[in-house]
């Protein structure tokens, strides 16, 4: 690829990157933040309860406002342009969770995780399209698997940050630590300062806005459309709400086997908090990996065999990784390594949505098929979240109610298969204009 396709590639990668690691720094931080925030002692019973509700609460009103941006700056993006919309969309991400790090209470800091789930929702459709229309058409499904790499990018700085935080620099001020992790949001505002200076709007974008009408939401559901429209939706709503489900939840897992070894070895607090710390990087660690070497397999499966063959074998992997990690009787340490085909296949699945939902749609209706399919399902994913933490927030044991409730999730990609009939393969087809 010529040198500016690099850069359109590395931008949007940057973009896509800082998204998931602004995203995800509350499921870091919750085990000290939530506590701190409704005036409860950390590591309490009580406290514990209340970090599995809330957890589950703002992953559903990410989810929530993540639906409402994608499918609000879809549209947005067909019309002023994939550039404007990703630097927009990236400095309302940065500051809303930034401004995380001010909260006086639990109420402000869902205010402002909605806020920036507007822009985390926005950006990754307008990121997808602009790759996609820039650089050459035979290498246009291994840029889409290229371009999600950024998400475990995003989670291995989401967990190096709260470790370097919490875990070294302010281990004995959990009550603190927290706010200077959200402050770290800041990044990717810094960054759009120069990403505004290395590229332009994709030609193919700046052709197709002058010779047809905006883009409308309601065409989406026309006879023509409409099958690629249901296609789409369904294939990202049970991957959203897979993911989501098990994922929000990693590090209150995570939490609880490294306390329950804490006491097999009689640790004192400092210790135990240190080691909570380190089995949470642990854990992201392995679903992060498992993440990049799905991402990284979906192109050569997607490209030689086909898109429905990759929802089904990824599909069948999630539903044996997460029996196995959360329903059987297995030693802490085997079932954080368990983490990795977690990570491959309810994680790794998410890069093939940057080649197949673009291929879906036209120019004229990229963005805005993109993203409503990628986003709208998150209002019913959202219910997922709510739901494990609210069941989990029920048991004495939150890390066994945790594990009994995540077994749960392996109905989900089941779902998926059953869905196969009305997916649509797009394994000969380039983008339409």
């Amino acid at each position: 690829m010529k040198r500016y396709q690099w850069t359109v590639l590395l931008v949007a990668w940057l973009g896509w990157g800082f998204d998931v690691f602004a995203m995800l720094l509350f499921n870091y931080v919750a085990p000290n933040c939530v506590p701190t925030l409704l005036g409860l002692p950390i590591g309490s019973p009580e406290a514990k309860s209340a970090t599995l509700f809330w957890t589950g609460l703002m992953t559903s009103i990410l989810l929530i406002g993540w639906a409402m941006g994608g499918v609000a700056f879809g549209p947005i993006a067909d019309r002023i342009g994939r550039t404007k919309t990703l630097l927009i969309t990236m400095n309302i991400y940065a500051l809303g969770t930034a401004a995380g790090a001010l909260a006086p209470n639990i109420w402000v800091l869902a205010l402002l995780r909605w806020v920036a789930s507007l822009g985390i929702g926005g950006e990754w459709a307008a990121g997808a399209a602009m790759v996609a229309e820039v650089v050459p058409e035979k290498w246009r499904i291994e840029s889409g698997a290229l371009l999600y790499t950024a998400a475990p990018a995003g989670l291995f700085l989401a967990t190096y940050v709260n470790w370097q935080i919490s875990g070294v620099w302010l281990t004995a001020q959990p009550e603190l630590a927290w706010r200077y992790v959200f402050l770290c949001a800041l990044l990717p505002a810094i960054a759009t300062l120069f990403i505004r200076h290395w590229i332009s709007e994709p030609e193919r974008w700046q052709q197709a806005v002058k010779q047809t009408s905006p883009a409308r939401i309601p065409e989406l559901f026309t006879p023509k459309l409409l099958p690629a429209t249901r296609s789409g939706l369904l294939m990202a709503m049970v991957v959203v709400l897979t993911v989501w489900s098990c994922s929000a939840f990693t590090p209150i897992v995570a939490t609880g086997l490294a306390q329950v070894a804490a006491q097999a070895q009689n640790l004192d607090r400092t210790a135990t908090l240190s080691l909570v710390e380190d089995w949470k990087a642990l854990a992201n660690n392995y679903f992060n990996w498992g993440g990049l070497v799905g991402a990284l397999l979906t192109a050569p499966i997607a490209k030689y065999i086909g898109r429905k063959f990759l929802f089904q074998a990824y599909f069948t992997l999630s539903i044996v990784s997460l029996l196995a990690t959360f329903g059987m009787d297995l030693p802490p340490q085997l079932r954080l390594a368990l983490y990795f085909p977690v990570g491959v296949g309810t994680f790794g699945i998410f890069a093939s949505f940057g080649y197949y939902l673009t291929e879906l749609f036209p120019t004229r209706l990229r963005t805005t098929g993109a993203g409503f399919c990628y986003n709208a399902g998150r209002v019913i994913a959202a219910a997922g979240p709510f739901a494990v933490g609210a069941i989990a927030a029920q048991g004495t044991d939150t890390l066994q109610s945790a594990l009994a409730t995540l077994t749960w999730v392996s109905v989900l990609p089941f779902l998926g298969l059953c869905c196969m009939p009305w997916v649509i393969e797009t394994k000969a087809q380039g983008l339409r204009d």
